[in-house]
């Protein structure tokens, strides 16, 4: 399995940008929860009417809200999310729209059609870039049941990336990860979660439940992926700032 960049030796480069923008979801108790996730609970430490200072405690799955996935929740020898070198998250970032795929098929996978189309436009998506997939279901995250999309039988319907897309994007363009506005960069039919694993097995960046894609251009954008180090975590919430040019 490949290793993060633990050395922090890739060259400095200077981020120039006119606007900063979160594309974080803000963390409440009735956010969409896979069904075996622990809910997300707060707790007053500390009023200051009494103590003379807030506090609260707080608790949540690794993979609830706006979040990053480690290694190790695929591999048992993958890396925690604690060994992510600073430098390895802050990434540029090429935005992908299919919202008009999606609005026909809610189960679509990009495709390496998909990108060939992108790349005729904006050429080829450059080496360490993080690929984001723009679906449109960022508009669902007020409506849990919506933002999951079950059927009758339990089955979940969101789009996400294709298997055969994610390879074309890791070894023909060498990426260093992908994001989604969904619950999942796999769409909800692939329950094998082939691309999780792909980008994962590289020590790769993988984003899931990001908002505010309709503002990001399809360039140019710098991402700065803000974690917890939990030790041996197999993910963590993630803040996730968008430095656009």
């Amino acid at each position: 399995m490949t290793e993060p960049n633990l050395q922090g030796n890739r060259p400095q480069k200077a981020i120039a940008y006119s606007r900063v923008l979160h594309l974080s979801h803000i963390i409440h108790q009735h956010i969409p929860r896979w069904d075996n996730d622990p809910s997300v609970e707060f707790s007053t430490v500390a009023q200051l009417e009494t103590d003379g200072y807030y506090l609260r405690g707080f608790s949540l799955g690794e993979h609830s809200a706006t979040h990053i996935n480690a290694p190790n929740s695929f591999y048992p020898t993958g890396v925690g999310i604690d060994q992510y070198s600073a430098e390895s998250l802050v990434v540029s970032a090429v935005v992908i729209d299919i919202r008009q795929q999606v609005s026909v098929n809610f189960d679509y996978a990009l495709t390496s059609a998909d990108i060939s189309l992108w790349e005729q436009q904006y050429g080829n998506i450059p080496p360490e870039s993080v690929v984001i997939l723009y679906t449109g279901w960022q508009e669902k995250w007020q409506n849990p049941t919506a933002f999951l999309n079950k059927d009758s039988s339990g089955s979940l319907h969101f789009p996400g990336f294709s298997k055969e897309a994610t390879e074309f994007l890791l070894t023909q363009r060498q990426i260093s990860g992908i994001g989604i506005d969904t619950h999942g960069v796999d769409g909800g039919q692939d329950t094998t979660f082939a691309s999780n694993r792909l980008v994962l097995e590289q020590a790769g960046i993988v984003l899931e439940n990001l908002t505010n894609l309709d503002q990001l251009p399809a360039i140019g954008t710098t991402l700065i992926i803000g974690i917890l180090r939990l030790q041996n975590g197999s993910g963590s919430p993630a803040a996730v700032i968008a430095l656009i040019p």
